[in-house]
């Protein structure tokens, strides 16, 4: 760029010291030649917009034909001074730096001045002399001149490219595209027809101009619908499709000998759904549109930026591992700032999973899948920034495989609802039961819940799961109602619904439509579910609670909560762990714990439910400790709605499990 800048500022000096202005001015064509110079600088500052294949948009100046008819007109030195304006207006509307200006103007200045050395010579006049000849007497020459104009300014742009990215100046010269140099050719015939009517006065040359207004409104129109089709409407940022233009344009300009690149930062909006049922989808959209923003200002020079769409961007990065992690370092910095949107102030964060080639791919599907697989990574071990690798491969990728198995699995019924008896240890009655969602997959047959519940909580599926198992099993539990069997039915929640506002109403309108009394659900919560968010879930719970539904701590023992704290939150039922009731026949520490929580619990007026219980030892170790109810395999394993009715028909549960010996039916069975 330095040498360019030199040789043409040097070309620009000798030519406009050399050029005797006093017969620019005294040509009979002066008229002409001010009409040419205005849409010559016209041409430049209001160029026409063309769209690439996949979207890229590249700009065409219309001021060549006009700046070759001055050339014939007016000679080289008008040519030149009117070209070094027009560049010079279009960087400060542009607000170009002054190294690129620098470079735009001597690359412009040394292919005017090309152009005007080979019609010069061709026509056989004075290199800085005012032609004596009509300017449409050697219309051959001319177009000959313009074509050594378009290809000098081709090969400058070209060779500048090569050097900076260090590619072939063949392949830089294919970048600059050979379509953009014949579309300049052809332009280049307008200035034949300009300088063969100058002689007719500015009246005839503003025939021109009507042609060129229309290809600027079709090729603007032309324009706004290619950029439609490869862009998102919502930011602004390009789409999928483009994209994969966009990487495939990376491997293609990257030469067939790479160090590394092109990169690729997957970007996913953690918990998105969230501020979309909370606060609206309105104020949804403003979040993307703001991190959008916030993506393109941080993207390095030659990076791309993508919306793929929900709440996932793309970044494709022209630099090898270690730009593509600070990239995606970059990405997630800038959402440290709040968003802001009217009067609220929102904490968004965001994983990032980061492939790059060739180490993680050669082509761009590929690298677009090991990102989605690192990004994927990320999410599930809440890593926030994961790069891709070959040793959790096949595992990620068959988990990716079964979270889109179990997207198909809510819409063919492949999920069932069991349910697993709790029974008062008292009197031996059956009070309760808990809902418990199954898979049976079509090739893979049952699928364990803690393979497929962890990817729907991960995921954001867990909400549409679990609206699955609330609606089947209050359905049922108006069945047991009508048939006068009076049950509780328990439902489990996972950390994201803490946090979902959208939840009470859900669970108020599924209870009214099923007109099951509040009072006979039962939601069930963790103490680390709770602790995730604690102001949200606080206002979550009470609202629930508000409705007249229970409010269960599931798992209590293997967290951080207190009895005091369950009780600022005015829980209802408290759940003790199976690792400590099923050991507390053999464990005398385990044992003491469940007594005391027992007893604090009871003391709280909080209902207690055991779980894990697998003998008639510990039935009757847990009834001596006060009033506890039970679940666990010897009571009843989880069981279809219809074996529960035939168990219930006899109500033997306890009463026969307190004697050792093994419970009738299906309780057993299953």
């Amino acid at each position: 760029m330095t040498v360019i800048g030199a040789l043409g500022i040097a070309g620009v000096a000798f030519v406009l010291t050399g050029t005797s202005w006093s017969d620019v001015v005294d040509q009979p064509l002066l008229g002409s030649a001010v009409f040419l110079a205005v849409a010559a600088i016209f041409g430049e500052v209001k160029p026409i917009r063309l769209i690439r294949e996949g979207g890229e948009e590249r700009t065409l100046s219309t001021s060549a034909p006009f700046i070759l008819a001055l050339l014939a007109v007016s000679g080289v030195g008008a040519a030149v001074l009117v070209q070094v304006i027009a560049s010079l207006l279009d960087d400060i509307l542009h607000r170009r730096p002054w190294q690129k200006s620098l470079f735009n103007i001597s690359q412009y200045a040394l292919s005017v001045v090309a152009a005007g050395a080979v019609y010069t010579w061709l026509a056989g006049i004075p290199f800085l002399g005012v032609s004596t000849i009509g300017p449409g007497d050697s219309i051959g020459a001319l177009l000959v001149a313009g074509t050594a104009m378009v290809a000098v300014n081709w090969f400058l742009v070209a060779g500048v490219v090569s050097l900076a990215t260090s590619q072939p100046l063949s392949l830089a010269l294919r970048e600059e595209s050979w379509h953009a140099f014949v579309t300049h050719i052809v332009l280049l015939t307008i200035g034949g027809i300009a300088a063969d009517v100058a002689a007719d006065g500015v009246a005839t040359l503003a025939l021109l101009v009507p042609p060129v207004i229309a290809a600027h409104l079709f090729t603007a129109s032309a324009a706004r619908h290619a950029h439609d089709a490869t862009h998102d409407s919502l930011t602004g940022l390009g789409n999928r499709g483009h994209l994969y233009y966009q990487l495939e344009h990376a491997f293609d300009s990257s030469g067939p000998v790479r160090l590394g690149g092109p990169g690729l930062v997957l970007v996913d909006l953690d918990h998105f759904k969230d501020f979309n049922d909370t606060l609206g989808h309105p104020v949804g959209d403003e979040i993307l549109r703001q991190v959008g923003a916030r993506l393109l200002e941080i993207a390095p020079e030659g990076a791309s930026v993508h919306r793929l769409g929900g709440d996932e961007f793309a970044v494709v990065v022209r630099g090898d591992l270690a730009q593509t992690r600070q990239v995606a370092r970059d990405v997630l910095a800038s959402l440290d700032a709040p968003v802001h949107v009217e009067s609220l102030e929102l904490l968004v964060r965001a994983s990032a999973g980061v492939a790059v080639a060739p180490l993680h791919g050669d082509d761009g599907e590929t690298l677009m899948k090991n990102a989605d697989i690192a990004l994927y990574h990320a999410k599930l071990e809440r890593d926030r920034i994961s790069t891709f690798s070959q040793e959790f491969d096949i595992n990620t990728v068959e988990r990716l495989r079964l979270l889109a198995d179990l997207r198909t699995a809510l819409d063919t019924g492949e999920l069932h609802v069991v349910y697993q008896p709790q029974y008062d240890l008292t009197d031996g009655r059956a009070v309760a039961v808990e809902a418990l969602v199954r898979w049976r997959h079509p090739e893979r047959g049952p699928v364990r819940a803690d393979e497929f519940i962890p990817l729907a909580e991960n995921s954001g599926l867990i909400f549409p799961v679990t609206a699955f198992v609330l609606e089947t099993a209050l359905a049922q539990l108006a069945r047991w109602h009508a048939s006068g069997r009076n049950l509780r039915m328990s439902v489990n929640l996972s950390a994201r619904h803490l946090s979902d506002q959208g939840l009470p109403q859900q669970v108020a309108a599924a209870l009214t439509r099923h007109g099951v009394p509040a009072s006979s659900l039962v939601l069930e919560v963790t103490e680390t579910a709770i602790l995730s968010d604690p102001a949200r879930a606080d206002l979550v719970l009470h609202a629930l609670r508000r409705l007249g539904v229970s409010i269960a701590i599931d798992d209590y023992g293997t967290g951080n909560a207190s009895l005091s704290y369950l009780r600022r939150l005015e829980i209802d039922e408290l759940k003790i762990d199976r690792s400590f009731v099923s050991n507390i026949g053999a464990d005398h520490h385990d044992l003491i714990i469940v007594r005391s929580t027992i007893a604090l619990a009871l003391a709280l007026d909080l209902r207690v439910v055991a779980e894990g219980i697998e003998d008639a030892e510990t039935v009757t170790a847990l009834r001596g400790l006060g009033h506890v109810i039970g679940q666990g395999y010897h009571l009843g394993r989880p069981v279809e709605a219809s074996a529960l009715d035939r168990v219930f028909g006899t109500e033997q549960g306890v009463a026969t499990a307190e004697s050792g010996e093994p419970t009738t039916g299906p309780i057993r069975s299953v």
